[in-house]
């Protein structure tokens, strides 16, 4: 006998044979898997061995794969994306901007250093929105209303009101600074409409079509009408964009969708029919050419901007069009300046870094119990993502230049602050859900989680 079995203590035996005995009873083995098959049942292809390039691509896609669907992946693009937006907004704003300040007799910071004043604004506003419980946001959406449309009325007001470019969207403050009311009526539409949208939600009335559209669309076509008046039509079509956000987030139905969708189209055609400048704009999609009196000489210029670019452009500060060639060169056409100076790199970059953040918005608004932080996060989304492509799409020649500044990224403290405040409430919506909470609470100093319901806390040195 083995001197293992010797030492064997006797209790072991009887275990054994009961163990032999029961598998005996149980009838045969469970058989394996068939070679070539999965658990499952279904095929399965020969696993690649270990090393092999296509190992290690299955290996990467699975890591990604296990990042991108952590509970923090929507947190940090809100964070990163933005910051990365601002922050290469005032390099390009300060490249941009430096001739156009020389030739109106400024400093060449002169335009840099207001954006950078804005800049330092929004940030407070951003953390003020990030750290605003969301029962301050929905009593804060009426009030915001109804100020932005006493600034809008107050617009229209002769000799209040201040006409840049043919638009009289603007109210002087005094010395070189203004503030367009209509950038703010995007945030204020949007609290107030998820507010609405959100009480008719819990009292299941956004069944009826009558609740799902009053007060919503006639308040709507108030802030359009109003804004119309001062003939931006950029803006316009922004707040369009908005309103059929929250409606295809709020389940209309298709009938529904679709006839507000008609009425808005019909619309903005009556409007730019009754304008000579805006059909001039809608000629030159496309454009090569300046044509006659130089109609289409932005649009032109700034496609010229794009191509002397080439793949990684001609280096930061050494645009050629910024020297009077390309009007607006640091608000409306700075995608233009950033892919002469960047290149197509700089220019993906960018778009990168809004698909990024439209992406972290959308599920933002997907993964949230809360209706309003549905209806808000979703709006938010719709609205920066709305205007970079209307803004991009006029740069690309693809879309009629309508006016509207880059999110984030083009000179104008106006345009600035709103989106930095609705970018803190992407961040704040995104830390709020459960997963991410649990997440940065883990995060804490002095707190270590052992699982995910207790808490230990971390005993200092020294302590026994």
């Amino acid at each position: 006998m083995h001197a293992d079995d010797i030492a064997r203590p006797p209790g072991a035996w009887t275990a054994l044979r009961g163990s032999l005995a029961r598998s005996r009873t149980a009838g045969t083995a469970r058989p394996r898997p068939a070679a070539g098959r999965g658990r499952t049942g279904g095929p399965r292809g020969p696993r690649p061995p270990r090393g092999t390039l296509l190992g290690g691509l299955r290996t990467l896609h699975g890591r990604a794969k296990r990042a991108w669907d952590r509970p923090l992946t929507a947190y940090y693009l809100v964070l990163g994306g933005s910051l990365l937006i601002i922050v290469l907004g005032l390099v390009m704003v300060y490249s941009a901007s430096q001739i156009k300040a020389l030739q109106n007799g400024l400093p060449p910071s002169f335009f840099f250093r207001k954006q950078l004043l804005a800049a330092a604004i929004g940030a407070v506003l951003l953390l003020a929105a990030a750290r605003m419980p969301v029962r301050l946001l929905r009593a804060f959406a009426y009030p915001a209303l109804a100020g932005s449309l006493f600034l809008l009325c107050l617009v229209q007001v002769p000799g209040i009101g201040e006409t840049i470019n043919g638009n009289t969207n603007w109210i002087a403050l005094g010395g070189p600074f203004q503030i367009q009311p209509s950038e703010f009526a995007k945030l204020a539409l949007v609290l107030w409409g998820a507010d609405l949208l959100a009480r008719k939600q819990v009292k299941k009335l956004l069944t009826q079509w009558k609740h799902l559209l009053v007060p919503l669309v006639p308040v709507t076509f108030v802030l359009l009408g109003l804004i119309m008046l001062g003939g931006d039509m950029g803006t316009t079509v922004v707040l369009t964009a908005v309103l059929l956000g929250l409606l295809w987030i709020a389940g209309a139905p298709t009938r529904l969708f679709s006839g507000v969708f008609v009425v808005t189209a019909l619309l903005a055609v009556l409007f730019i029919k009754t304008s000579a400048n805006r059909m001039s704009r809608l000629a030159c999609i496309g454009a090569t050419d300046p044509g006659t009196n130089d109609q289409c000489w932005q649009a032109v210029h700034g496609i010229y901007a794009l191509a002397n670019g080439g793949w990684f452009g001609a280096g930061l500060g050494a645009s050629v069009e910024k020297w009077g060639e390309l009007p607006e060169p640091h608000t409306d056409f700075i995608f233009a300046i950033t892919g002469e100076e960047l290149g197509l790199a700089g220019t993906l970059s960018v778009l990168a870094l809004f698909a990024a953040l439209g992406y972290a918005g959308i599920r933002v608004a997907g993964r949230t119990e809360d209706p309003f932080v549905r209806y808000a996060a979703g709006g938010v989304t719709t609205w920066i993502m709305a205007q970079a492509v209307v803004n991009i799409g006029a740069v690309l020649g693809l879309l009629p230049i309508a006016g509207v500044p880059l999110p984030l990224f083009s000179y104008g403290g106006s345009a600035l602050l709103p989106t930095m405040f609705a970018i803190g409430l992407l961040i704040a919506f995104a830390r709020d859900e459960p997963g991410a909470r649990a997440a940065l609470a883990m995060r804490q100093p002095g707190v270590r989680w052992k699982t995910m319901r207790r808490r230990v806390k971390k005993r200092p040195s020294g302590e026994r």
